[in-house]
């Protein structure tokens, strides 16, 4: 039986409830002989502030890189809004995407059937939606020097952020959106902003090119995202695989994740290249959704995206396809018995409990096992 080591990295809110829903799969895998795993804890966010005052700590750092693969729950929230801004929570993210090399963000969009009424959207739009938004996760704005504010005296300041990339980040982010396309409908929709950004130009002359030279079996298509944020809530199964970047990647796929009714529904993998070898890549799992300290303690979380985080773990770094599609299926089931945490139970008179919906869940891979 193949073993995997797997760290948890639950963070800040509510992100050591949902952390814990996705032990508990993880352990009946483990003891149904689908394979081992090998789990520890860390500390990421305003939890590690508080414990080591960073976002996380050189210890915890060397556990990610050993990692086999690293799961993460969410962090941040008003209790650290006035610390240094090196070590703001959201910091030890940025830190494991970049000294992981984690520039591919797959981030999924479906509305379950069952769902279809919870979107803010008619229920023929988002009904059977299944797309994916492929984020460029390393390069772009949020990494881009020069980043700083400037006094300028007289009580101005001036703030500066820098969009930057080169040929060789657009063009692997690319190949993933192809590779991705060929096995599902073999569209790549590009978006950017060439209109008004130099960098969106350059995006666009790569993407071009490299289509041309390696994937022109594949549709390719080209919109400006804010035109795409506009047809991402008018028709959005026009739309197979996205590919664009970090910034427009970071607000375009959560535009997306309300079209499946909530933003507690949607799962995400961060990806690096393969080594070449030991043939593993690094990555990291992670729900959509953010810390939500306001319902944090209280048993409203909805853990499905974090459960749905380790079903991509399973099929993109393990290669343990019947499980993910088996832990998949589980979420459909249980969604179609009626079962609803708060953030998705609409007009219905009753919710269930975090605890309750992964008990759920697992109660139906075990039957589907």
């Amino acid at each position: 039986m193949a073993s995997y080591n797997l760290f948890l990295l639950p963070g800040d809110g509510i992100g050591p409830e949902v952390m814990t829903e996705v032990e508990k799969v993880a352990n009946f895998l483990d003891q149904s002989g689908v394979a081992r795993f090998e789990m520890d804890r860390g500390l990421v966010g305003g939890c590690a502030y508080d414990a080591h005052g960073q976002s996380i700590s050189e210890a915890d750092m060397e556990k990610a890189q050993a990692a086999d693969a690293v799961l993460f729950g969410a962090v941040g929230g008003p209790k650290w809004d006035a610390v240094p801004y090196d070590v703001r929570p959201e910091a030890g993210l940025l830190r494991l995407r970049k000294d992981l090399a984690l520039y591919a963000n797959l981030r999924p969009a479906m509305c379950y059937p069952a769902l279809a009424d919870a979107s803010s959207l008619k229920r023929e739009i988002v009904e059977n939606l299944d797309i994916m938004i492929v984020r460029e996760l390393t390069g772009g704005v949020y990494f881009g020097e020069p980043k700083q504010i400037i006094d300028l005296g007289n009580g101005q300041k001036r703030g500066i952020d820098t969009q930057v990339y080169d040929t060789y980040e657009i063009e692997r982010i690319g190949r993933v959106a192809f590779e991705l396309a060929r096995k599902r409908n073999n569209k790549v929709t590009s978006s950017e902003k060439r209109n008004v950004m130099k960098s969106g130009v350059l995006w666009n002359e790569v993407i071009t090119a490299l289509h041309k030279r390696e994937y022109a079996d594949v549709q390719l298509e080209h919109q400006l995202a804010d035109s795409l944020g506009m047809q991402l809530v008018r028709w959005p199964k026009q739309f197979d695989v996205i590919v664009t970047d970090n910034l427009f990647g970071d607000m375009l796929s959560d535009i997306a994740s309300m079209l499946t009714g909530s933003l507690g529904m949607l799962p995400s993998a961060s990806l690096g290249d393969v080594d070449p070898k030991t043939k593993k890549r690094k990555a990291l799992y992670e729900p959509v959704h953010g810390s939500a300290p306001d319902i944090a303690g209280q048993g409203l979380a909805n853990p499905i995206a974090m459960i749905a985080s380790f079903a991509m773990c399973l099929r993109y770094s393990f290669g343990l396809g019947e499980p993910a599609d088996m832990i998949e299926k589980a979420i459909a089931n249980v969604l179609d018995a009626g079962l609803r945490t708060a953030d998705i139970k609409g007009s219905l008179p009753s919710h269930i409990s975090t605890t309750q919906m992964g008990d759920a869940i697992l109660a139906e891979v075990k039957k589907l096992s």
